[in-house]
């Protein structure tokens, strides 16, 4: 089974995208254990989830999304009902697979465990396994490493679970080939379009028909509710802005941390390559070091020709041509055993020849620049800017609880919050719920400023972080409810919907008409068509090229007889009419590797349909109760 697993694994990643939440952390024992909170919010089978197991997911989820996103996430993400949902879906998963491997008695051996770990590279050094690594990165995550192996077990024996659910997804490779020569089938069309727009300029809209239609549709000319409000914002520059660095301060600094200023050495060399495959027999490794020998004493007896043997022996393609020289570099730059020769030698120095993975080098240090040390007015904005940052992390946190204080404990003003920290009140334009720019994009902050208490009561909000540890807090300066806008000024607007509604549905009376004469086998009247059929072009299935109802509608339509003609309303109100004027069919061969892709990625999506079947009926099986909900954001 573990064999199957492995050679699967495009297979069980896309079923594990599932579960959001990784095995890894839930071991056989936290699922049938007593929590220790004794407070459950769901029974899955008779086995209880706490309280505790759901806030620890929702944390490291919480964690993970921060992480993928560089820490900018929106807070109402994270603590939003769906998150929260997500979480405790996703933890009722693994409680019935759990049962279910147990009901099964799926085992995993201590070799398969043992493969497993081993091949995970956060444990292995210079591509090996180091047992060191591991017993640290385990303990750091405050595990031991019996306990991780007893839940990386669990995870093992899901993923058992998870390959026999996918293996059982094949798709015949005729399905494969028929499904690839339609996305490559192409069609050649002309298009004739019947434009709403220019219909539409011919049509009158009379005064009373304006009012009718205003009174008909109150809601499309409500405008939302919309304030302006006052604001302060509160980061990690607000803070860095009152911070000074002294002199003696970044002098220090600069002493303390030279090697962080520093320049390393440089050295320019130039080389002779012979190449020796990796694999060479001793035979040939011997004629190829003598060579390289022999070479070396001719250039230590007469140097100034390494340029020269340089173009006519090398067989560097790169260097050859410039004598050899590879210009300026430093450490890390070349591979090992030539870089160690060349910050070895002395300058002008031939030295013995080396061998490395491309073959034999022979190498001449030309010209070194010593390692050097940046003065410190070169450097004292950097480290300005390091030690302000630092001081401002320190003081961020006391400094955010004053403002968060402030804005809540004097709630009919900014101005307090504003004189201590040294903030400036901004103003907003109008804005309203679905309108809102700058920081009043995050909804918790929106919902604050439109909430009763700041609107009615004229109070502060909160301080609300909205993002990557910025702080806000507003306050309502004006305010209108929602309202009908006057038909004065609403009036050219429906006078123009009213005009591009007719124009839409003449250009459809007109379009399915002429389609109609088409479908029939006769030709179109001059006046029966607003101009000429477009330039022909070619459409493939897999390719879309026209708007997702034209691409149905032409591929749709019988390849037999043609030309064949159909016709579309666009969401412009246009309406055109298709002609397919020929129909090219791929012949896919049995050996085409095309066929295995698509095979592949179909069983993929087969898996992952089985798969959350699979779970269903699992639910179904042992059942599943919410005692507690914990859906509501706290």
């Amino acid at each position: 089974m573990f064999e199957a697993i492995r050679s699967n694994k495009r297979v069980a990643q896309v079923i594990l995208a599932i579960l959001i939440i990784p095995f890894a952390f839930f071991g056989m024992d936290a699922y049938f254990s007593d929590s220790p909170t004794g407070n459950e919010i769901a029974k899955v089978g008779g086995t209880g989830i706490s309280a505790f197991e759901f806030d620890q997911a929702l944390r490291e989820q919480q964690d993970r999304l921060r992480q993928s996103a560089g820490g900018q996430v929106d807070r109402a993400l994270l603590e939003s009902v769906e998150l929260r949902r997500v979480v405790l879906d996703n933890l009722i998963n693994q409680r019935v697979l759990a049962l279910y491997a147990a009901e099964n008695r799926l085992v995993v051996t201590p070799q398969q465990l043992q493969e497993t770990i081993a091949a995970v590279p956060a444990f292995q050094e210079d591509g090996r396994f180091s047992l060191q690594r591991y017993e640290m990165m385990v303990r750091a995550q405050g595990m031991t490493p019996a306990n991780f192996e007893a839940r990386l077990a669990q995870d093992v024996r899901v993923q058992q679970i998870v390959s026999s659910v996918g293996d059982a997804s094949v798709v015949p490779q005729a399905s494969a080939q028929r499904f690839l020569a339609a996305q490559l089938e192409e069609r050649r069309i002309r298009e004739l379009r019947f434009p709403a727009a220019r219909l539409a300029a011919e049509v009158q809209v009379s005064e009373d028909e304006i009012a009718a239609y205003y009174e008909a549709n109150p809601a499309r000319f409500e405008r939302a509710a919309r304030l302006q409000a006052d604001y302060l914002v509160f980061d990690r520059s607000a803070v860095e802005q009152g911070i000074e660095v002294a002199d003696e301060e970044v002098r220090a600094f600069y002493e303390a941390n030279q090697a962080r200023y520093g320049v390393a050495e440089e050295r320019q060399a130039r080389h002779i390559l012979l190449a020796l495959d990796a694999g060479a027999d001793e035979a040939e490794v011997a004629r190829v070091m003598g060579e390289a020998q022999a070479l070396v004493a001719e250039l230590r007896a007469q140097p100034e020709r390494f340029a020269d043997l340089a173009r006519d022996k090398s067989q560097d393609p790169g260097s050859a041509g410039r004598g050899g020289d590879l210009g300026f570099f430093g450490r890390g730059m070349m591979v090992g055993a030539f870089e160690d020769a060349v910050f070895a030698q002395d300058k002008g120095q031939v030295g013995d020849p080396v061998r490395t993975e491309f073959g034999v080098h022979i190498i001449e240090v030309t010209d070194i620049k010593p390692a050097t040390i940046k003065p410190l007015d070169e450097v004292r904005e950097q480290i300005v800017a390091e030690l302000r940052g630092a001081e401002a992390g320190r003081r961020f946190a006391e400094l955010a609880e004053q403002f968060a204080n402030t804005v809540y404990e004097q709630p009919d003003s900014l101005a307090p919050a504003a004189e201590l920290l040294g903030l400036e009140v901004r103003s907003t334009d109008w804005m309203s719920r679905d309108a809102a720019t700058g920081p009043f994009a995050n909804e918790r902050l929106l919902n604050a400023v439109f909430s009763e208490e700041a609107v009615q009561k004229g109070r502060n909000t909160e301080a609300i972080e909205i993002g990557n540890g910025t702080l806000v807090s507003a306050r309502v300066k004006a305010f209108e409810a929602a309202q009908r806008l006057p038909l004065d000024e609403v009036r050219e607007r429906i006078r123009e919907d009213l005009r591009l509604e007719r124009g839409a549905r003449a250009a459809a009376e007109q379009g399915a008409a002429a389609l109609a004469v088409l479908q029939k086998g006769e030709p179109l009247a001059e006046t029966q068509r607003p101009g000429e059929w477009g330039e022909a072009r070619t459409l493939q299935r897999g390719a879309p090229g026209l708007p997702a109802a034209a691409m149905q509608a032409v591929f749709a339509a019988p390849a037999e007889p043609l030309p064949a003609h159909v016709g579309v309303s666009t969401v412009e109100g246009d309406y055109v009419i298709y002609r397919i004027e020929a129909v090219e069919r791929p012949q896919i061969a049995d050996s085409d590797e095309r066929v295995a892709a698509v095979a592949a990625q179909y069983s993929q999506l087969l898996a992952g349909r089985d798969f959350a079947a699979f779970l269903a009926e699992l639910r179904q099986r042992y059942k599943v109760e919410i005692s507690a909900d914990p859906l509501p954001a706290s």
